[in-house]
């Protein structure tokens, strides 16, 4: 399918288009992730790291890395015919959380992509989300040379609710991430109609 036209004869489909976060620590793969399922050139806001920063750049654990992103990450991808996915990565390092309020409005859920080496870099995410009610699912970065662990470990380790989802992923492989995406999207679902009905009583 070519987005935009549907099968001939039958009226175009004016496709649903949600918002969807992805957030985690400083350097776990969030703009891999975008780059890797976006069916658009990724807009990024990468800078190289400089020795001015590294007072507050925590680089333990990902001494390889060279750049980080400023403002945020954009990408799209189109998941059926009338639903198209934009998503928007969010900076790890605290000095630009700032932005996460611009960013989560009106989205309909978020992605929080944990590494298990730095577990803890992702706590500040799932902080953020829970207080302010975004459903999100938590997508375990699988990076090679770490160690596997069960994804109800890593639930226990995050102290996250059973509702939220925790999911293996390769942030490098588009077929991984959409599968990321689509849990996502139907958590948020879920959890939309959970809270409606909690509501109406």
């Amino acid at each position: 399918m070519i987005f935009g036209r549907t099968q001939r004869g039958k009226p175009p489909v004016e496709p649903l288009t949600l918002k969807i976060l992805v957030a985690g620590g400083f350097g776990v793969g969030k703009t891999t992730l975008v780059g890797a399922v976006s069916e658009i050139r990724p807009l990024r806001t990468e800078e190289l790291l400089t020795e001015a920063g590294r007072p507050v750049d925590d680089l333990s654990g990902v001494e390889g890395k060279h750049t980080t992103t400023v403002a945020m990450d954009f990408g799209r991808i189109t998941l059926r015919e009338d639903l198209v996915l934009y998503l928007f990565g969010t900076p790890g390092q605290e000095r630009f959380w700032f932005m996460w309020d611009e960013l989560s409005e009106g989205a309909l859920g978020a992605v929080v992509l944990a590494d298990t080496r730095r577990l803890e870099d992702c706590f500040a995410a799932v902080d953020y989300f829970e207080r302010r009610s975004i459903p999100f699912l938590v997508g375990v970065n699988c990076f090679e040379g770490a160690a596997r662990h069960p994804a109800e470990a890593v639930r226990r380790a995050l102290d996250l609710d059973d509702g939220v989802p925790v999911l293996l992923c390769d942030a490098r492989d588009r077929a991984s991430v959409k599968e990321i995406l689509v849990g996502v999207v139907q958590h948020a679902m879920a959890y939309g109609a959970a809270h409606r009905r909690a509501v109406t009583g």
